[in-house]
């Protein structure tokens, strides 16, 4: 039988619970109630680096949230997953370990009046989790449990795109987390080197206290509300194969539960913007406007072109092809079956400036949405500008007062007419890459949307029907001044006008960072330990940007 009462209860199991469940139990000797949505564990084949692409499109481990129809799409829906299971994100993303730009977070603290979540406050945590394979001092750790790596592969034309954006003046970079982001190179990943294997937010950080007695997780569970009593967040109630019930917190309630959920949850508790509670009949207990607002996603458009050969890895999956390649990661840990597919990238600024604004995604074969069709797949290439910092801002609104019920989700792709103009300009940065050498050479005509689709109206319908999820939405329960009506959580993290409630995921950021999302989520849920245990000088402040050290009386977590 479950206990009833804790010190913390952690609403979420992705990559933000696991953290703060692991240091609250194993630093501080909390009793953690940790509840996940989803299953406690996932399929064997997602540990192996190419193995999360034969679950992208499936609904094991992930929610399939459907955005309402975006009116500057024509009304196009797609889909926008998150994860659903132990681990959340890091055990079903693709790996790839970037931090973002450190303006990113610097802009966040100016904002914020200098409270401390700045570029140079979160590096010590970045460090500190980080268990690089080959990168050290003064932007990598080398001994933390989250193992980073390069892949055990790379494409020849992987190979052939880091070449041909060096031969258009693009620099290489051997760290799109060191000394600048800007340039070409091979991205890093979360991979376990010497296994050759995932390493998730569960083996990186919950495996250590699986054992405690102190811990306690519930998955297949969800929470259903925050019991609140007298302005404090006292419980959850929880609806599982137990039934409905209600588990208490002596000291807070923490959500981890990612920007959709969050904010639903908060608002199915009472706390958000009044029109949309009494839109629901919900009681109000704060009325919080920004609740559900500021939603940021990373959002791509492809190129795509058929190659005269096999460069990629078009038909590795399936056949003679797989049980070969199978074999060979098996016995020997090489292979197609140790790369996650999307091994290079650029960044770049199309405009010419110097803080780079698109992503350019090299994947090695012909890659579309689930809802985007005419082209077969094939021997090919894709290149996906991604847009780093998207201006539009969408919103995350209650479907119905049923807890069972999804979100409505609305990420206002192209809402903003600069990232509709940035993007083309991005589709046009690509194409002058498929005409580069020596991608030139392997590459037979462009096939999608074609080369005689050149106009920018052209090109912005191209856009329109195709655009999807790079799967980072950010922002729905924002960081801000005590004093900003808009801010649903304060520098602490803490949630305005609840005591013992706080929010530690993706939903806080201000604005979404400059990459992918998984590492600044583990970075700011180890601070918000910190934060939450009155600890904030754990991490020793450093000394400049450049020399970053790590205290030498930090407890470090390891993986036996």
């Amino acid at each position: 039988m479950m206990p009833k009462r804790f010190d913390y209860i952690v609403v979420g199991g992705g990559s933000a619970g696991c953290v703060v469940a692991s240091r609250l139990v194993a630093e501080h000797g909390a009793r953690v109630l940790l509840v996940e949505a989803g299953p406690s564990r996932t399929s064997r084949i997602l540990a192996m680096p190419a193995g999360y692409m034969k679950f992208l499109a499936r609904e094991t481990y992930l929610t399939m949230h459907r955005v309402i129809p975006q009116p500057q799409l024509g009304g196009r829906a797609p889909i926008v997953p998150q994860a659903k299971v132990l681990g959340g994100g890091s055990a079903v993303n693709a790996m790839v370990y970037i931090r973002g730009q450190a303006a990113d977070y610097d802009g966040w603290d100016e904002a914020l009046g200098g409270a401390g979540w700045s570029y140079k406050d979160l590096l010590p945590y970045f460090i500190r989790q980080e268990g690089n394979d080959h990168l050290g001092d003064p932007y990598h750790g080398v001994s933390g449990p989250l193992k980073v790596s390069h892949l055990g592969q790379h494409s020849a034309m992987s190979r052939a795109f880091v070449q041909a954006m060096q031969a258009r003046g693009v620099p290489y970079t051997a760290d799109f987390n060191g000394a600048q982001q800007n340039g070409v190179g091979f991205m890093q990943h979360t991979i376990n080197w010497a296994k050759r294997r995932r390493c998730s937010a569960v083996d990186a950080f919950l495996g250590t206290v699986l054992s405690n007695p102190k811990l306690t997780i519930e998955t297949d569970t969800t929470v259903t509300r925050i019991h609140l009593e007298n302005g404090r967040a006292t419980g959850v109630e929880l609806q599982g194969r137990a039934g409905v019930r209600t588990a208490f917190a002596d000291a807070e309630v923490i959500l981890a539960a990612g920007t959709y959920m969050s904010p639903k949850l908060l608002m199915l508790s009472g706390i958000g913007p009044s029109d949309e509670l009494s839109r629901h009949r919900i009681g109000i207990e704060v009325d919080l406007p920004g609740v559900g607002q500021n939603l940021q996603d990373h959002h791509e458009v492809p190129i795509v072109a058929a190659t005269s050969g096999a460069f990629g890895y078009f038909g590795q999956d399936r056949g003679m092809a797989m049980i070969r390649n199978g074999l060979q990661y098996m016995l020997f840990k090489s292979g197609a079956v140790t790369t996650t597919g999307v091994e290079a990238c650029a960044f770049i600024d199309p405009d010419g400036g110097e803080r780079p604004t698109i992503q350019l995604y090299c994947v090695p074969t012909v890659y579309l949405d689930r809802d985007v069709s005419g082209v077969e797949p094939s021997h090919g290439l894709t290149l996906n500008p991604c847009l780093l910092r998207p201006k539009a801002r969408g919103s995350v609104r209650l479907a119905s007062a049923d807890p069972n019920t999804l979100p409505q989700v609305d990420p206002q792709f192209f809402g903003n007419p600069d990232d509709l103009r940035l993007t083309i300009a991005g589709l046009r940065y690509a194409r002058e890459i498929l005409a580069t050498s020596p991608v030139h050479e392997m590459v037979q005509t462009e096939i999608f949307p074609r080369p005689e689709i050149a106009s920018d109206e052209e090109l912005a319908a191209h856009c329109r029907k195709t655009v999807k999820t790079n799967y980072h939405p950010v922002g729905t329960c924002r960081i801000g001044r005590a004093d900003d009506p808009h801010a649903v959580v304060t520098s602490d993290l803490a949630v305005r006008g609840i005591m013992g409630l706080r929010v530690v995921d993706a939903s806080i950021m201000p604005t979404i960072p400059s990459g992918n999302t998984n590492a600044p989520v583990l970075a700011i849920a180890d601070k918000a330990v910190d934060i939450i245990m009155g600890n904030t000088r754990m991490v020793d402040a450093p000394r400049d940007a450049l020399t970053i050290g790590v205290s030498s009386q930090l407890h470090q977590v390891h993986l036996p």
